[in-house]
């Protein structure tokens, strides 16, 4: 597990210079051309507006179905066996982070919504193993869109997820009028809203999730988790990424 002094110089090194993120469309025709070219402009301008002045890292979103081999990538799929899902679950077959919006499995969630709450995670903690430590015993994982992943805000008409800011993961008190979320619905470190979850590690074994309400536990236990980041930061689940994927899981 990677410390968050090695994450942070890790980050800093690269944050001179924008991070080129492929948008591949695989998910076609439910998502057309002009509305992929659409959601991605939406994308960056919700990134360089709202997340780039509060954590940093730049990134310069693009549409193509011919990624460079440096890039990383934000892939839309119909669902979790679509016959383009290779590789591990947090990398490119190149080795280069990867995160995945499964369309069918959205229901009624916004494209938009899912897809910034990807790129906001990725961007984060792009192989999904850190960690922040809340007391000596217990270690919040390092998602920034969980806890509030049912708030949205609009950019070019889009709804785009809600975001914790940096104070989230900081386990003491902080001065009056600190914010936690970019909305603002959060009011202390490592909360949550009733649409929301956290995931938790307790004596640095067990994984636990945490539900805001009985109503977000029960949604959470109908979705189809495959290739999610929740399921491989667990050592037990079957999706880790120490496990051998196969093309049925991204």
């Amino acid at each position: 597990m990677m410390s968050m002094k090695k994450a942070r110089q890790a980050l800093l090194g690269r944050s001179m210079k924008p991070v080129r993120i492929a948008c591949i469309n695989y998910a076609e025709p439910t998502i057309s051309g002009r509305k992929m070219s659409t959601l991605t402009a939406a994308l960056q301008k919700c990134y360089d507006k709202h997340f780039l002045p509060v954590w940093g890292y730049p990134v310069d979103l693009y549409v193509t179905q011919k990624p460079k081999p440096t890039d990383w990538q934000l892939v839309y799929f119909d669902d979790a066996s679509h016959k383009n899902m290779l590789g591990r679950h947090e990398l490119t077959h190149r080795r280069q982070p990867i995160s995945k919006i499964f369309v069918k499995a959205l229901g009624e969630e916004p494209i938009s919504v899912a897809a910034s709450h990807e790129l906001f995670e990725m961007v984060l903690d792009p192989m999904a193993n850190l960690w922040a430590d809340k007391n000596r015993n217990t270690q919040y994982a390092y998602e920034v869109c969980d806890a509030v992943e049912e708030d949205s805000f609009p950019v070019n008409g889009l709804p785009m997820s809600n975001f914790v800011y940096p104070a989230w993961f900081e386990p003491f008190q902080h001065p009056r009028g600190t914010k936690f979320d970019h909305m603002g619905s959060l009011k202390a470190p490592f909360s949550m809203t009733e649409g929301g979850y956290v995931i938790k590690k307790v004596n640095g074994r067990r994984v636990i999730k945490a539900f805001g309400s009985p109503e977000k536990r029960r949604k959470f236990a109908k979705e189809d988790r495959r290739g999610h980041r929740s399921e491989f930061r667990d050592p037990r689940g079957e999706h880790h990424p120490g496990r051998r994927a196969s093309k049925r899981r991204g």
